[in-house]
């Protein structure tokens, strides 16, 4: 049991450590990104505030599991919008965008379906990216 605890405990810090490391590398796209004005804009904001962060993130997951979790996307590379909703502009800013990007950037291969973990994976990386977005 101490050993099972101990192994989830060590991959929840190798998965936090890899978080922080992409966090870092993205900070380069996200310059791209702001230079393209991707920010959350006001009304992105007062939308996630009316909505609440359960209700993003449930956005966030259904998006990911339509748009990104399929082994085969006919329109990869073109499936998330570049507004209309602030997962979207979130999406772009974090490369988990398309299938491509989502390699580039995460080493998820395409071709393959995205795991339940892999795909939980890029919702953290969207929510984190949001939640910075709200203290800004």
């Amino acid at each position: 049991m101490a050993e099972d605890y101990s192994k989830k405990e060590e991959q929840l810090q190798q998965r936090l450590e890899k978080l922080k490391a992409l966090e870092r590398e993205l900070k380069e796209k996200e310059k791209a990104v702001r230079a393209k004005e991707k920010s959350l804009k006001e009304k992105d904001k007062a939308y996630i505030r009316e909505k609440g962060m359960d209700t993003i993130r449930r956005h966030a997951e259904d998006f990911i599991a339509k748009r990104e979790a399929p082994a085969v996307i006919p329109n990869d590379g073109k499936q998330t919008p570049m507004r209309g909703h602030p997962v979207f502009i979130a999406q772009h800013a974090t490369a988990t965008c398309c299938r491509g990007c989502i390699y580039k950037w995460h080493k998820m291969r395409p071709g393959k379906e995205l795991s339940k973990v892999q795909q939980e994976y890029l919702v953290d990386v969207i929510m984190t990216w949001i939640e910075g977005e709200m203290k800004r």
